[in-house]
């Protein structure tokens, strides 16, 4: 055999050999990190199966697009360089999130021939830049003018491609930044655009929640069951997410499969009998972070402002005919399974002041906004001697006057008297369409299967009203809007299996 042979033989060799030593047609390109090679990669593989929903629905304000090819040498050198960008941005332990989303695309996967080619990729690596409902379909070729969508020219180097950003966005991000305060937060809360981030938070605020019952196996008996189930069914009909209505749907119609008799099975498995496989909120949320609900502090605000505001995008979003059954379940799901015991203990004692059932939507609405006003007064006393406030976000009388004006008959701080019509007002536009418009706006640029209109997340979604069987009878009970979607539910189920008993 000659030299040639014993030479191209053992190439051939160590290919194999690094190829066997992860899993995946493409472990070569996952072991050039390297030292890096058992560290998960951050920025986020798309195809062209998931590559138009994913840039639609992310929350990052700008998005980069790498695309590369698994056999380029080129490519396998640069990814320890884009990783260390994307490190900065991507995951629950991101530095800078929701900032930007860091992603790639293999081109030489032959299902991602189409996607390569609707972006005129010319070389490899080709990375762009832009806001990400512009990369979806139909939002036209990108160019390296400045454009809405741009070709990143100077990004050799993780040096050079932050650099890059950092232009683009006028920070100052650093390679070595690291996660101890948040210092990029949205500090002027007065800034009536800002409630449209607070979708994402509502989400993850959900998400989080369901967590919480999953880890603490927190459904330990009928009462606690029946609470779970009256708070999800007025997530499936009014939670302003759709992902989280559709979610929560999915565990109603499977409810009587998951929690026989109320006794749950919690565990992760292959398949789909547990409430550990059924993500409330889709399977990319939680995302690890907060955007409207940010503190400037990691142990500040975040999950607990987050369930206020769900809790005032449900108040606004209701209908007469729901207003005490939507009460009750607010008010049994945080004393079921809230885990602050002194935050619960409080919550309860304002639940139990309330002796007359709620007619009118308009009450349950403003009871919400003057329950979360209590609990402000007390912590800006206890943050006020404790020092443990948010300094950029110290706790308020909600709204200020800054935001609602009109919603103010005195201007004393001291005993403030109120135009209870002007703050319904002003409730009903904050938490419901300005909290949607983030959506809206997105629709306009999304692929017709993600649209999500305005109009879609303000209307009840009757059909998502689903009701278990074991449970129908107490809620048509609690409330005759929700019995006789129940009944309908029943009716659907004819279809899909065996009637059960009531027993």
């Amino acid at each position: 055999m000659s030299l040639v042979h014993l030479v191209l033989l053992a190439a051939l060799l160590s290919l194999v050999t690094a190829a066997s030593s992860s899993p995946g047609s493409r472990s070569i390109l996952r072991d050039i990190g390297g030292g890096n090679a058992d560290q998960k990669d951050k920025a986020v593989e798309l195809n062209s199966t998931n590559f138009d929903s994913v840039l639609h629905d992310t929350p990052a304000k700008y998005a980069v697009v790498e695309f590369f090819a698994h056999w380029c040498p080129a490519c396998r050198n640069y990814k320890p360089h884009y990783e260390k960008v994307a490190r900065l941005f991507n995951g629950p332990d991101a530095i800078h999130p929701g900032t930007v989303l860091m992603t790639r695309v293999d081109c030489a996967m032959k299902t991602n021939t189409k996607l390569c080619d609707r972006f005129d990729v010319s070389h490899y690596p080709m990375l762009f830049w832009g806001p990400p409902t512009k990369f979806v379909s139909g939002s036209g070729e990108p160019k390296k003018t400045k454009s809405e969508l741009l070709v990143i020219d100077d990004g050799r180097t993780a040096e050079r491609l932050l650099n890059w950003i950092n232009k683009q966005l006028g920070s100052s991000y650093g390679l070595d930044d690291q996660k101890f305060e948040n210092e990029h937060v949205m500090s002027n809360i007065t800034d009536y655009k800002q409630i449209s981030q607070a979708v994402y938070d509502i989400e993850e605020a959900t998400a989080v929640a369901f967590d919480i019952i999953i880890e603490h196996k927190a459904i330990k008996s009928s009462e606690t069951s029946a609470s779970f189930i009256r708070f999800i069914q007025l997530l499936a009909a009014h939670h302003p997410s759709r992902r989280c209505r559709k979610g929560t749907a999915e565990i109603l119609v499977n409810y009587d499969d998951l929690c026989p008799s109320g006794k749950c099975s919690y565990e992760v498995s292959g398949g789909k009998d547990t409430l550990g496989n059924f993500p409330i909120c889709g399977k990319d949320v939680p995302r690890g972070y907060y955007m409207f609900c940010r503190g400037s502090k990691n142990d500040t605000r975040g999950f607990s402002c987050g369930l206020w505001v769900l809790m005032h995008s449900l108040s606004v979003r209701i209908e007469d005919g729901e207003s005490h059954f939507a009460f009750t379940a607010l008010c049994d799901f945080v004393n079921n399974f809230f885990m602050c015991d002194e935050c619960r203990l409080h919550f309860n004692d304002m639940c139990l002041s309330v002796k007359t059932p709620f007619k009118k939507a308009r009450d349950f609405v403003l009871w919400v906004w003057s329950t979360h006003n209590k609990v402000n007064e007390r912590l800006i006393k206890d943050e006020a001697s404790l020092g443990t406030g948010d300094p950029k976000f110290p706790k308020m009388i909600w709204p200020p006057k800054e935001l609602c004006p009109s919603c103010y008959l005195s201007s004393s701080q001291k005993n403030i008297e109120w135009d209870e019509d002007q703050v319904y007002k002003f409730l009903k536009n904050y938490y419901g369409p300005k909290l949607i418009s983030l959506y809206k706006e997105k629709s306009v640029m999304g692929s017709k299967k993600e649209t999500i209109t305005a109009t879609e997340d303000m209307t009840v979604a009757t059909n998502a009203l689903v009701v278990p069987i074991g449970a129908a009878l107490a809620i048509a009970v609690a409330s005759c809007a929700f019995g006789a979607l129940a009944c309908y539910w029943r009716t659907q189920q004819k279809n899909r299996k065996p009637r059960r008993s009531w027993n």
